[in-house]
């Protein structure tokens, strides 16, 4: 074959190729767009964390297989099956916000290496700062006041169903921007008495103000409900068998994760609320195993997430143990109330 038919032929082999390629992402955009179709109603918008004129909004991770999946979107949330609004950046894995302060956890990925990043976001979602991460993101918590933000990774293992996994807490000042990398190097108060042990672990962290906070201390196979002070960098132990807790918006009640004896190791937990006054125990109506930081959407109703078809549910449970569970927001993840 002369090296010009050679030349014709590679010429159109390439061209195939490319045809080829070319029907596969149209393919692919299609089904996107079809899946978009199919899920909750989205409109393009302004998704802003700032004051609310017309009543608090629900912001969180969207779920919906398509384009919008892990854009920030927000409905409201007296009606949260209304049409979303959806904005094109950033993209989240986890989130919070209070006080016009957001915290983003996102992909990163790169020519050589994906990693992943903390993304501290102004109220209109703008980036302020962004700092690496060690490990998988998990949670994320900003204060009330906007001044605080933590946020959990998994620096090995990807589940708390198991006993080998080890995380990293960091906690955030966003008016000074200094870090405390890691809670794991605080004080630790057991029971009354100092304690200091390598297997230590510290996740969850749920801001009182700008000083305590509470978080899971885990070490010897148990975990506790620990009382936080980022100035005076200690953890005390309150409480036993308690994760992933969640304040109450009056600071008196923790909802959190409780392992139940009898239930799979792979599905451990049920939906309690701590009365701290007290430290009374009760169950909610929820009888799902729950791997989630619960949010308080008001005084009275838990919102938390449970496995969908499209990844994860938002659902509602009333904290004082009445009620029944009840579908908040389809296709969502990682919830935060705007006010």
């Amino acid at each position: 074959m002369s090296g010009g038919r050679r030349f014709l032929v590679l010429l159109a082999a390439v061209a195939l190729l490319a045809a080829t390629g070319t029907l596969a992402v149209l393919h692919a955009a299609g089904q996107a767009r079809g899946a978009r179709a199919d899920g909750p109603p989205v409109r393009a918008g302004t998704v802003t964390l700032g004051a609310q004129p017309d009543g608090p909004r629900l912001v969180f991770r969207s779920m919906t297989w398509g384009p919008d999946r892990d854009e920030l979107a927000s409905v409201p949330l007296r009606h949260p099956d209304d049409t979303r609004t959806a904005a094109s950046a950033p993209t989240c894995l986890r989130f919070h916000a209070a006080a016009g302060t957001g915290i983003c956890l996102q992909a990163v990925y790169g020519l050589v290496q994906d990693g992943y990043r903390a993304v501290v976001l102004d109220a209109a979602l703008h980036e302020v700062r962004h700092y690496d991460l060690a490990g998988i993101p998990t949670r994320a918590r900003v204060s009330p006041s906007g001044h605080l933000v933590a946020w959990t990774v998994f620096l090995s293992g990807d589940s708390y169903a198991g006993g080998s996994f080890s995380t990293r807490t960091s906690v955030l000042d966003t008016r000074t921007w200094t870090l405390q990398e890691n809670l794991e190097d605080d004080a630790v108060t057991l029971d009354g008495a100092p304690y200091r042990s390598p297997d230590v672990n510290v996740w969850g962290v749920t801001f009182a103000d700008d000083e305590r906070f509470y978080a899971t201390v885990a070490t010897g196979g148990r975990t506790y409900l620990a009382a936080g002070d980022v100035t005076r960098r200690t953890l005390t132990t309150v409480h036993g068998n308690v994760e992933c807790p969640s304040l109450s918006p009056d600071g008196t009640r923790i909802a959190y994760k409780k392992r139940v004896p009898g239930l799979p190791d792979d599905a451990p937990w049920r939906l309690y609320v701590l009365d701290l006054r007290t430290m009374a125990e009760s169950a909610t109506a929820e009888q799902r195993d729950v791997d989630d930081q619960a949010l308080w959407l008001d005084g009275r109703t838990l919102a938390y997430a449970l496995p969908g078809d499209d990844g994860t549910d938002v659902w509602s449970v009333p904290a004082d143990g009445s009620g029944a569970p009840a579908l908040l927001v389809h296709a969502a993840l990682a919830p935060a109330v705007v006010r």
